[in-house]
């Protein structure tokens, strides 16, 4: 009996030492393990892609670091809807918190789960697009950053006055599947209605009759406001050839629709808008809930105009000041 006794004693040590080592190792690697950050992004075009770059600057200032705190998985759906499916199951079953850039990245990953906390950007109208149920208290898993300010289509209306003070009828192209530009077409409308011009709408169903549309529609306006339109906004070298061609200005849309191919503009930088979304997932992974942090509208809005694009189509700007 004294022997069997001496012989499991050594046996014991060594199995509370194995035990406390897994423990430890555990422990270490628990510690050190990385936050998973998903990127949802509807498609590639300038102002999603400054959306994009901004939030990952923000982070690593803020000393989450790609590949050292965290882990970020980029996924572009490239405008396909069936694209978006794929990507929201992957990304709301591997990530911490994902960024939905762009509403139908929003609206996909937010019908998706439930639980998973998610951070949108370059979203026009969160209630419309029901990624929220107020506001100021989003109430579920889903919060974020619009890309819309109350004033931006106003001053963008009232500019025309300045730059063509001549024109009566103003053109509006869209995608009528985007919710986030129909929301703006139809403020549009109201906002240059009540100004006394004459509105002409197009709808576009993809990237494929773009040039048909535009084509169409400015021969017949004065000159065209485009919303910040996703798949407008990926074609826009197409725009502004068709613009030269009419010498008809667009007017509208972000800053890097208008430094394509745009007259000017009155909105968003999107680059810091991604800041600023970042600062928002920051307090997310330090333990606030999604579903009481207000959505915020974009603190920095500006006047970008096209000086090459005025030239070339022959319009004066004396009145106009760009503000940074």
């Amino acid at each position: 009996m004294k022997v069997v006794k001496k012989l499991i004693a050594p046996v014991l040590v060594v199995g509370l030492l194995m035990t406390s080592l897994l423990t430890l190792h555990h422990l270490k690697t628990s510690k050190h393990q990385k936050i998973k950050i998903g990127i949802s992004q509807y498609i590639t075009h300038k102002s999603l892609d400054a959306t994009r770059k901004g939030f990952v600057e923000e982070l690593a200032k803020q000393g989450y670091v790609d590949g050292e705190e965290i882990e970020i998985d980029y996924q572009n759906a490239q405008g396909e809807q069936r694209n978006l499916k794929n990507i929201s199951n992957q990304l709301s079953q591997e990530s911490d918190l994902v960024f939905a850039i762009a509403t139908p990245s929003a609206q996909s990953i937010a019908n998706t789960s439930k639980r998973t906390p998610v951070v949108f950007s370059a979203v026009t109208d969160p209630l419309a697009a029901k990624l929220v149920k107020n506001l100021d208290r989003p109430g579920g898993n889903v919060t974020g950053t619009s890309d819309q300010s109350s004033d931006a289509i106003a001053t963008q209306v009232d500019l025309i006055q300045k730059v063509l003070p001549t024109a009566k009828t103003v053109g509006i192209l869209y995608t009528q599947s985007e919710p986030n530009s129909v929301v703006q077409k139809d403020e549009a409308k109201k906002v240059l209605e009540a100004k006394g011009y004459r509105v002409v709408e197009k709808t576009i169903l993809d990237s494929n009759n773009v040039k048909a549309a535009a084509d169409s529609l400015m021969s017949e306006v004065d000159l065209v406001f485009i919303p910040t339109d996703n798949i407008i906004s990926s074609t826009m070298e197409t725009i502004k050839q068709v613009s030269l061609k009419h010498k008809v200005p667009v007017i509208g849309g972000s800053i890097e629709m208008a430094q394509v191919g745009g007259l000017y503009t009155y909105g968003t930088d999107y680059t810091e808008l991604g800041r600023q979304s970042a600062r928002m997932a920051i307090r997310i992974l330090k333990g606030e809930k999604a579903a009481e942090l207000a959505v915020e509208a974009p603190k920095n809005l500006e006047l970008y105009v096209n000086k090459e694009m005025a030239k070339k189509l022959g319009i004066a700007l004396s009145g106009m000041n760009e503000k940074k």
